[in-house]
């Protein structure tokens, strides 16, 4: 399998720069899975194709201002860190441009507030820091952190809210999980009150995410980790949901990856946390999830990948080729699709 059968191609003007003014206005693809019949809908319809009794998961995760620039204590030199992982108490694991500026003991500092000391070099430009501050690291990192926007998007974020969910609890990524932008208060009311049970997980999204296949055979791919946790209510949620036949749906490739992971780990949902490398594609046998809300992925990106494999990649890439014909938004502000 070769990463190179993952491609398409897109015209860059269907990457959508920004996001629309209402969340649940974006258009939805419906398709399903084994006939690649395609519907076209708005989001704010997605209601119509969830049913009673479904159980619809959704990553509580929430984003940071990942994005820190400074210069060396040294040279003046000017340095982007963006915080992939808080390892434990200071330390962050944190992907440095240009990382061969740094060594071991650099001092980045970040205006008179934060201070980054180099404590390990590792690969692909990821690096080991450790912050050094006064008063609360978070507090700190509101006032000097960016949000941290995929490299395609070029224009300014008017508002950092809207690369948020409206569920956003739990603080850590350094990413959105995007499918989620589509959902307002209101639409997830108008859910809950169809009898759709709505269930939340968490994956921090890191590098493991975005970081582009560079190698030609798709199964020589290795992902970085990620941290996940899932409560014993939602276990027991998606465990009764499964024994009486009822569907799981998730909103979002890293919902599908800690529901799999848990569930190749242990055979079952169970409260738990930990770190996931898991790696979805084609030939995967999924156990834990019916059904995907997702974006438009990137071409050759571990997440089409995915989702190839919880349809075909014959189906994907014809979905693909027809959402490119018609003219929808592409990646993390743009359209949605539903994989049913």
């Amino acid at each position: 399998m070769k990463t190179d059968d993952f491609n398409y191609e897109l015209p860059p003007e269907l990457i959508a720069q920004k996001p629309l003014k209402n969340r649940e206005a974006s258009r939805l693809m419906v398709l399903d899975k084994k006939t690649g019949e395609i519907t076209h809908e708005h989001f704010y319809n997605i209601i119509n194709y969830l049913e009673k009794g479904d159980v619809l998961v959704l990553n509580d995760t929430k984003v940071i201002p990942a994005r820190l620039i400074g210069e060396k204590s040294e040279t003046k030199a000017v340095i982007e860190l963006l915080l992939l992982k808080n390892i434990e108490n200071d330390y962050w694991e944190c992907l440095a441009k240009p990382v061969k500026r740094l060594k071991i003991g650099t001092i980045i500092n970040f205006e008179d507030m934060l201070k980054a000391k180099v404590v390990e070099i590792l690969n692909d430009g990821i690096i080991k820091v450790e912050m050094i501050y006064d008063g609360i690291f978070y507090e700190i990192l509101d006032k000097l952190g960016q949000m941290p926007l995929p490299p395609y998007i070029k224009e300014k974020l008017q508002d950092k809210d809207r690369y948020q969910t409206v569920y956003a609890k739990n603080i850590g990524s350094a990413a959105a999980p995007t499918a989620g932008l589509h959902f307002t208060k209101e639409l997830l009311k108008k859910i809950q009150d169809k009898g759709v049970i709505i269930e939340y997980i968490t994956l921090h999204v890191g590098l493991g995410t975005f970081r582009p296949v560079v190698v030609e055979d798709v199964t020589k791919h290795e992902m970085h980790s990620e941290y996940y946790e899932m409560s014993e209510r939602t276990a027991d949620v998606l465990n009764k949901a499964q024994r009486e036949g009822r569907k799981i749906i998730a909103v979002g490739t890293t919902t599908v990856r800690t529901l799999e992971t848990i569930m190749v780990q242990y055979n079952e949902f169970k409260k738990c946390s930990g770190q996931t490398k898991i790696f979805i594609y084609p030939g995967f046998k999924f156990k834990a999830v019916n059904a995907l809300i997702t974006n438009f992925h990137l071409p050759k990106s571990t997440l089409i990948m995915l989702v190839s494999a919880l349809a075909s990649k014959e189906i994907i890439l014809k979905a693909y080729q027809t959402a490119v014909e018609n003219k929808y938004r592409f990646f993390s502000f743009g359209d949605a699709m539903f994989i049913k």
